[in-house]
């Protein structure tokens, strides 16, 4: 880039010798670049702190001159200290404050204090054909880091939903130049109907408190150096009952009926979202007239002992701290589910334990048929008779007594009995006189036996 290029940018606006000048400080027609990572700098205050500076050039130098000058807002830059090829001449008041180590151009100060905050210039000076210049500045900005911060709430005890507010002050014991931020449950809390904030944000108003408010608020405090978050606050907030709702262990639900079996116990569940946790009261509507059975969340209903089928209740919340309550009704009919019972709890029944319980029933109604084919009395006694020969039943004898043991053997019949009236009855067979024994009018109860002895055949000799 030749001198007139140079110069064009500086047309009709200052000198010529001006802005030459001028171009060669920023080292923009010089062939020498002079460059720093960050143009502002923040420090630590009490630690060192180290400007990093790296310049370049393409021309022989037979001398590289660097100076460090520094400038507050509104005051003459103060020179710091200075270097020639490698040796260094600082300014005597600064010297035990500021290093640098030639041809590196890096400024370490150390150690850092509010004073050194402004702005550091750099400015290098090449000797060879000509002389070459160009610098750079950087801002340095001087903190203490953040403490961790404290979230206070007021009031502490809590705040009553739509009644009453709430403040969360954020307070830092160490730290400068402070930037507060509120979250809440991690994401940030921004202006809305009712939250609003201090001019330095350390504080968030919430006026009403809602329901919605409840969550874990934190405050995140930082500066150029450090953050810090403070530990999770949890405001308490009294709100409620909503939601209130009934529901049991047993039965079939709809809507606000519950249909039970007779005989079946069954449990209600009464429960509402609320804090502090509400006071339950459970009542039963009878004759038009209701009163209180029980208080507490759960109520047992025994199905058998209602007095009439179909029993109107009602379960009511109340929150004691927010005054406000709820209740809803419900009724409960007493009634044999059927099928639709059975179906459900054919439902919970395994295919294994369906399968067992009915080959169990078969196997049982089996052995049950058996035993009755076996042992029915009627059908043995006829087929006793039914397997004798007729020839047996052709020759009887009457006895009236035991003349011998083997005489007696053969089937015997009762065959008359006496009168309840003293007179004895008519056998339905007449003795036969060969046998010894007379009819006879007797006032005594009198058995005929009939001997049934089967026909004698001869046998061929």
């Amino acid at each position: 880039m030749g001198q007139d290029a140079c110069m064009e940018p500086c047309g009709g606006m200052v000198g010529t010798f001006r802005c030459k000048m001028y171009l060669l400080l920023l080292g923009v027609c010089s062939g020498l670049k002079v460059t720093v990572p960050s143009y502002t700098v923040h420090g630590v205050r009490g630690q060192a702190l180290y400007l990093p500076v790296h310049y370049g050039f393409h021309t022989p130098a037979s001398d590289i001159q660097i100076i460090w000058l520094f400038e507050k807002p509104h005051t003459m830059p103060k020179y710091l200290l200075g270097s020639v090829n490698e040796s260094v001449v600082p300014d005597l008041e600064y010297q035990y404050k500021f290093t640098m180590m030639p041809p590196n151009a890096s400024l370490l100060i150390n150690p850092l204090q509010f004073t050194d905050e402004g702005s550091y210039i750099v400015k290098v000076n090449v000797q060879g054909n000509g002389t070459l210049s160009a610098s750079q500045r950087v801002q340095v900005t001087v903190d203490d880091p953040v403490t961790k911060p404290v979230v206070w709430i007021h009031p502490a005890s809590g705040a009553v939903e739509y009644v009453g507010n709430m403040t969360l002050t954020c307070r830092v014991e160490g730290g400068t130049r402070l930037v507060h931020q509120w979250l809440k449950d991690g994401r940030p809390v921004h202006t809305s109907s009712t939250y609003s904030f201090s001019p330095q944000n350390n504080t968030l108003h919430v006026a009403p408190v809602t329901k919605d408010d409840i969550g874990n608020f934190s405050c995140l405090v930082r500066n150029p150096v450090s953050e810090m978050e403070s530990d999770v606050v949890t405001p308490v907030i009294y709100y409620g009952p909503y939601g209130l709702q009934v529901n049991s262990d047993k039965g079939l639900k709809v809507g606000e009926v519950f249909t039970v079996d007779l005989g079946e116990a069954i449990l209600f569940d009464c429960s509402a979202d609320s804090y502090p946790p509400n006071t339950y009261s459970w009542i039963q509507r009878a004759d038009n007239a209701t009163h209180v059975i029980k208080h507490g969340p759960r109520l047992e209903v025994a199905s058998e002992n209602m007095a009439w089928k179909t029993t109107d209740y009602m379960c009511r919340a109340y929150n004691n701290i927010t005054g406000r309550r709820d209740e809803t009704r419900f009724t409960v009919i007493v009634t044999s589910v059927g099928l639709e019972k059975f179906a459900q709890r054919g439902k919970s029944l395994s295919p294994l334990a369906s399968i067992t319980g009915i080959s169990l029933f078969f196997i049982i109604s089996m052995c049950l048929l058996f035993l009755w084919r076996k042992y029915q009395p009627c059908k043995v006694i006829k087929q006793n008779l039914e397997g004798r020969p007729q020839t047996e039943y052709r020759k009887t004898q009457t006895f009236s007594g035991h003349e011998d043991a083997q005489d007696d053997f053969g089937i015997y019949e009762f065959v008359a009995f006496p009168d309840a009236s003293g007179v004895p009855r008519v056998p339905s067979r007449s003795v036969p006189a060969s046998a010894g024994v007379s009819g006879q009018d007797v006032h005594s109860t009198i058995y005929e036996v009939i001997r049934h002895i089967p026909a004698q055949q001869d046998l061929p000799e």
